[in-house]
């Protein structure tokens, strides 16, 4: 007993060592009222310590106390333990483990802020929006953040369980859903659609992002584009110094990309852009849903507010609070939220979205029905086999993909209005510069002399 007891002062003192270190700045008077309550911190452990039915060790009672310290401030500040912190370093660089879904907590249920694209969760149906009220049976009221993505997250191949509200359904929604590892291409779909306008379908912000979506840039100057639509649908953010990068590709130096706000002057920042040579000046549409959130609302605010671009879809999530990941001694650490985003204009993000400038919903296409579809199947296979005759296999797969993106592009709904706002940013450009150029010099007849 006294060795425990040993180990549980050492804990406290750790911890106590921690919280002096972090309340620096605090007023002499919360300090005190601080210290005066780590005493029944103190006495609460020691009592567990000894009297509980079961042995605790001294890591379990101070991560648990951690885990509900930080659940209690809002949905998205937590404790991670040393794996949970490893594992989300691992997500920032793109590869782990699980559906392939972003998740918070909102209005005290459990939602998918969106299905990551070609992930197991897109392809079973799961969309931005849905409320997770069972896994695996269980009820997730209640359930913390962290503790719902233990659940969600599990060896690769196996099955998972979630049963879902979705608004406009009349009933509950139950999926099956195989874990894999995940591997996110943050950067996609780079093309010229038609008539020189360029599109990039960007779907996390990532460690690599930055440079992946320059790339991209310079293949559509490559090929001579002079517009873009930048797809931010079902975006739900990343890391933040990643989202300001590819925003500085469109503000020239100095204007504002986001400011944040937290609850001391010193945590307040502005971001200005610091381009000062490589400017793309295209006409833009950026395309945003309910499931673009965080950083890419940041993106499309700045864009919004500097009139760099126009927004087009339907408003997003609203996730625009700051958080900063801290590392603990032990290798745990915290995910703390210290401020909240405002755009250029001082719009506040968080709980509110981005309001697009052409509301355009979704319209999902319905399957092409008709006499003609048995045979154009069956044309399609004979073509397909003379074409892997003469051709590499590998490279015909990829290039049918390709195509079939090209056309489900052009027949998404939201992606034609971006064009047709393109194209008539274009028309009104040209007849403004017609408009402004002195007439061509003609001979006046009134000074011909017969």
């Amino acid at each position: 007993m006294i060795k425990r007891l040993i180990f549980v002062v050492v804990s406290i003192g750790t911890v106590l060592l921690v919280v002096t270190s972090g309340i620096s700045q605090i007023d002499r008077e919360t300090k005190d009222d601080l210290y005066s309550e780590i005493e029944l911190y103190s006495h609460t452990l020691t009592t567990i310590q000894a009297d509980y039915v079961e042995e605790k060790t001294p890591k379990d009672l101070i991560y648990g106390s951690l885990r509900g310290m930080l659940s209690s401030l809002d949905p998205h500040s937590q404790f991670l333990d040393p794996e949970e912190y490893k594992d989300l370093k691992t997500e920032t660089e793109g590869k782990f483990g699980g559906l392939g879904i972003e998740i918070s907590i909102r209005d005290g249920l459990l939602t998918i802020i969106t299905p990551l694209e070609d992930t197991p969760a897109w392809r079973v149906g799961i969309k931005a929006g849905d409320r997770i009220v069972k896994i695996e049976n269980e009820i997730t009221k209640d359930l913390s953040l962290n503790d719902a993505v233990k659940k969600l997250r599990g060896k690769p191949g196996t099955p998972v369980k979630i049963t879902v509200l979705r608004e406009g359904e009349s009933k509950l929604l139950d999926f099956t859903i195989v874990r894999e590892v995940i591997q996110i291409q943050d950067v996609k779909n780079t093309q010229i659609l038609e008539d020189r306008i360029g599109y990039i379908r960007l779907t996390e912000f990532r460690e690599d992002s930055a440079k992946a979506f320059r790339k991209a840039l310079e293949e559509l100057i490559a090929q001579e584009a002079d517009s873009l639509i930048l797809d931010l649908r079902n975006n739900p953010g990343g890391l933040l110094n990643i989202a300001i990068s590819i925003t500085e590709e469109f503000l020239a130096d100095g204007q504002t990309i986001v400011s944040t706000k937290g609850r001391r002057p010193g945590q307040d920042t502005i971001v200005r852009s610091t381009n000062k040579t490589h400017l793309v000046q295209w006409p833009m549409v950026v395309l945003i849903n309910e499931g673009s959130a965080s950083g890419s609302e940041i993106l499309a605010g700045a864009l919004q507010d500097n009139k760099r671009a126009i927004i087009v879809g339907v408003k997003s999530f609203g996730k625009g609070s700051v958080q900063s990941v801290i590392p603990l001694p032990d290798g745990s650490g915290l995910r703390l939220t210290t401020s909240t985003y405002f755009t250029p204009s001082g719009r506040s993000i968080h709980g509110i979205g981005i309001v697009p400038d052409i509301v355009v919903e979704l319209q999902t296409p319905l399957p092409e029905e008709g006499k003609g579809d048995r045979q154009e199947e069956i044309d399609k296979v004979f073509q397909d086999v003379n074409i892997q005759e003469t051709q590499d296999p590998q490279k015909t797969v990829e290039e049918s993909k390709e195509t079939e993106i090209h056309k489900r592009l052009l027949a998404d709904n939201q992606v034609q209005s971006a064009m047709s706002i393109l194209k008539g940013i274009r028309v009104y450009k040209d007849f403004g510069q017609a408009a402004s150029s002195p007439a061509p010099k003609t001979q006046d007849t009134q000074q011909i002399k017969m």
